[in-house]
């Protein structure tokens, strides 16, 4: 069960932070440079910012499902072994 629980490590994380910080930067940059007038540029920044946002709610959504089915496998697997256990003997 140990094996199970793996972390990333904290260059990882610091990775991931960093891609997303320089990635946020250059939608922004790209949005506040382009030769276009305001409007556009406010619906390409509503845009990148609703873009990120479903983003992370899609990835938090799919790392929950995720864990949920860890944890109805587990319970599943437990009961299994309680009765192999209780009839086995």
């Amino acid at each position: 069960m140990d094996s199970e629980l793996k972390s990333n490590s904290a260059s990882w994380v610091f990775f991931v932070k960093v891609s997303f910080a320089v990635a946020l930067f250059a939608a922004a940059a790209g949005v506040v440079l382009a030769p276009v007038d305001m409007v556009l540029k406010g619906y390409m920044a509503i845009s990148a910012l609703f873009l990120v946002s479903t983003t992370i709610t899609l990835s938090k959504t799919l790392r929950d499902e995720h864990e949920q089915h860890r944890i109805v496998n587990r319970i599943s697997e437990a009961r299994t072994h309680q009765l192999l256990k209780e009839y086995g003997e």
